[in-house]
This record gives structure tokens, sequence and C-alpha cells, in this order.
């Protein structure tokens, strides 16, 4: 019996009132599925995967690039945001006076 697991994620920003759209220039980074082979990593670890990927590369060009983005996880097979498994939205620091 298989224990893997595929999760598809994709990583979104907002668009003003248009809602939501495909995050950065290189979809195929901000798009795509993760196999997992342990009960423990689910959607939540997927998107953990994705959100320090993520802040990885922010941090290496500056925390000037920060975005808020939203981070959609699916068991198997993409669906509509509603349908998501597991949704994470990260949005810079916000430093109020």
């Amino acid at each position: 019996m298989s224990t893997e697991k595929d999760w598809v994620y994709r990583v979104e920003e907002p668009h003003g009132s248009e809602g939501w759209r495909p995050y950065g220039g290189d979809a195929a980074r901000r798009r795509g599925t993760i196999t997992t082979d342990d009960h423990a990593h689910g959607a939540q670890y997927v998107a953990a995967l994705v959100v320090t990927d993520l802040v990885t590369e922010w941090d290496l060009h500056g925390t000037s690039n920060l975005r808020h983005v939203r981070v959609l996880v699916w068991h198997e097979t993409e669906g509509t945001p509603e349908d998501a498994t597991f949704t994470v939205e990260i949005q810079p620091e916000i430093h109020a006076q």
C-alpha cells in the first residue's frame, strides 16, 4: 500500500478589485505538485515548503521585495480557492506609528 500523496499548490498575489492573480513572472515555480510519503506531511507541510522558498527568495533580494501573497494547496487536483485543502496568506510586516 502506497502512502504517497500528491499536493497541488498555487501562489497568487492580490490584484485590486479583480481579486487575485498568479504571483510573479515564473509561473512554473509558483504552481506545481509536491509528492509526500509521510502522513505527517500534509497540506500545511506543503504550504510551509512553498512559503520557505518564497521567503528565502525575498531574503536573497532584500526586504524591499516582500509581497502580499497567498498559497493554496489541494489534494491531487487544483480547484477553486474555496475548494483548497489549506490556504495561507503572507503579508509584509506593517509597522504602525
